[in-house]
């Protein structure tokens, strides 16, 4: 593995007397594609929330480091906007686009944690501040081209079909130029051919920006197809972790996935 740019240590969540995390251990390489799998309610998205920002851990640290320094920073606590900030953007499993703005006003919202313009900026449209708009809707139309969506550019976005839509959430994370992509089950109501274009696509975001992403998804063959290490859940617990052939052959992984013990 290359240097870790995300690395999450013994990172529990209990809602109430619930523990729905119990002492994870994750870690994720530069420019790595790592796989969060495990069956309906294990814990995924419950673990993504907690390195965003959106729940704070019971205990455990998780830490970035995505200039490979060998310091660290902890994000424990963090508010999602300032973990955005920091490198890490996410889609989610149910999206959240502004449905009544345009696929590219959706993809400008995402550089606004990258912009510098201020107030006044805004107000009395100085050079600068025209000038990083030009380049900002430069940006945008560029990311709407890499996902397949330039044709869609004018158009609001609860009128771009499903599994576009889904691309589209894509390049709004893009657009906060991120070290670290996170996909909450990005293939969820897609059909085959829009899922073998979005492991095409997964695996042309890592070549064009050199980050790493991490994804939660169901489509076992997608997942076998673009991850380098996948790491499995159940029950809030890390179970196993692997290439993505020592997954498939692993008995207690075909065990929380079918409720039965594996005869070789």
């Amino acid at each position: 593995m290359n240097n870790p740019v995300l690395n999450v240590n013994n990172v529990s969540k209990d809602f109430g007397g619930i523990r729905a995390l119990d002492e994870v251990d994750l870690v994720v390489g530069d420019k790595e594609i790592v796989a969060l799998i495990g069956p309906n309610g294990a814990g995924k998205t419950t673990f993504f929330n907690c390195i965003t920002g959106i729940y704070v851990p019971t205990s455990g640290d998780v830490l970035i480091d995505p200039e490979g320094t060998g310091s660290p920073l902890r994000v424990n606590g963090k508010k999602p906007n300032v973990v955005t900030e920091l490198g890490m953007a996410r889609t989610f499993q149910n999206i959240r686009l502004f449905p009544s703005m345009t696929a590219l006003e959706n993809v400008m919202i995402g550089t606004h944690c990258r912009t510098r313009s201020s107030v006044w900026g805004a107000v009395s449209r100085n050079r600068a501040t025209r000038r990083e708009e030009q380049a900002v809707i430069q940006k945008s139309y560029e990311l709407l081209r890499l996902v397949g969506l330039e044709d869609l550019v004018n158009e609001l976005a609860s009128n771009i079909p499903y599994g576009k839509q889904r691309r589209l959430e894509i390049a709004r994370a893009l657009a906060t130029d991120p070290f670290l992509l996170l996909l909450d089950e990005p293939a969820a109501g897609m059909n085959p051919h829009e899922t073998k274009e979005l492991e095409g696509l997964i695996l042309e975001i890592r070549e064009t920006f050199g980050i790493s992403v991490m994804l939660i998804e169901h489509d076992m063959k997608m997942v076998m197809s673009v991850s380098d290490r996948i790491y499995v859940l159940d029950y809030g617990r890390m179970i196993a972790d692997g290439t993505p052939r020592e997954i498939a052959e692993n008995p207690e992984v075909i065990k929380a996935y079918l409720g039965e013990e594996h005869d070789d």
